[in-house]
C-alpha cells in the first residue's frame, strides 16, 4: 500500500515540476511583445527623421525621449524573458555562445526582481523627465502624482535589494555553519 502512495506522489511530482513548461507559451507571447515594439520604435524614428527640420529642440527631445523610454521597455522585456526562462522554465542551453549576457550566469529570482525594479526605475524616470519637460502643458497634479509614483518605485527597488542581501548574507552564515 505504501508503494501505491509513493507511486502517486511521484507521478504528482512530476506533475508539478513539469508544469512549469506552462509558461513557455507566455514567453513566447513577450517576444511577440517585443516584435510590436520594435515596430513601434521604427514607426516612431521614421516619423522623428520625416519632421525633424520642422520641429523645436524640445519637440526632438520629447520624441527621442519616447524612443529612449521603447528601448528601456524592450530591455525589460528581454530581461523577463530570458531571465525568467532560464530562472522558472529551463536552463538555456547557449554552449559557449559569445553574446550570452554576463549576468545570465549568475541570475536567479532575487536578482531578476532586482534587476526589473531597476529597469522599471529607469522606464519611470524617463517618463517623469518627459513630463518635466512638458511640465507646461502638464496638470500639476499629475506631476506630482508621477513624482510620488517613481519614488515609490525607488524605495521597492531598495526594499527589495536589502531584502535580496540580507537572503543571500543568511544563506552565506547557514553556509558557514
Amino acid at each position: 500500500m505504501a508503494d501505491m502512495g509513493s507511486r502517486v506522489e511521484h507521478k504528482l511530482e512530476k506533475l508539478v515540476f513539469w508544469s512549469r513548461w506552462l509558461q513557455a507559451p507566455l514567453y513566447i507571447g513577450l517576444i511577440v511583445a517585443q516584435c510590436v515594439y520594435v515596430y513601434f520604435f521604427g514607426k516612431e524614428l521614421w516619423h522623428l527623421l520625416a519632421h525633424v527640420q520642422e520641429w523645436s529642440e524640445i519637440q526632438v527631445m520629447l520624441v527621442v525621449l519616447g524612443l529612449i523610454d521603447v528601448v528601456m521597455i524592450s530591455n525589460l522585456l528581454i530581461m523577463v524573458i530570458i531571465g525568467g526562462y532560464e530562472t522558472f522554465v529551463s536552463k538555456l542551453d547557449l554552449g559557449d555562445h559569445p553574446d550570452v549576457p554576463e549576468w545570465l550566469s549568475h541570475v536567479n529570482a532575487g536578482v531578476l526582481k532586482v534587476k526589473l525594479a531597476m529597469a522599471l526605475i529607469g522606464i519611470s524616470g524617463i517618463h517623469l523627465l518627459r513630463s518635466f519637460i512638458n511640465a507646461a502643458q502638464m496638470d500639476v497634479k499629475t506631476l506630482v502624482a508621477q513624482a510620488a509614483i517613481h519614488l515609490i518605485f525607488l524605495l521597492t527597488a531598495i526594499g527589495l535589494a536589502v531584502a535580496d542581501r540580507m537572503m543571500m548574507n543568511s544563506q552565506l552564515s547557514a553556509a558557514h555553519k
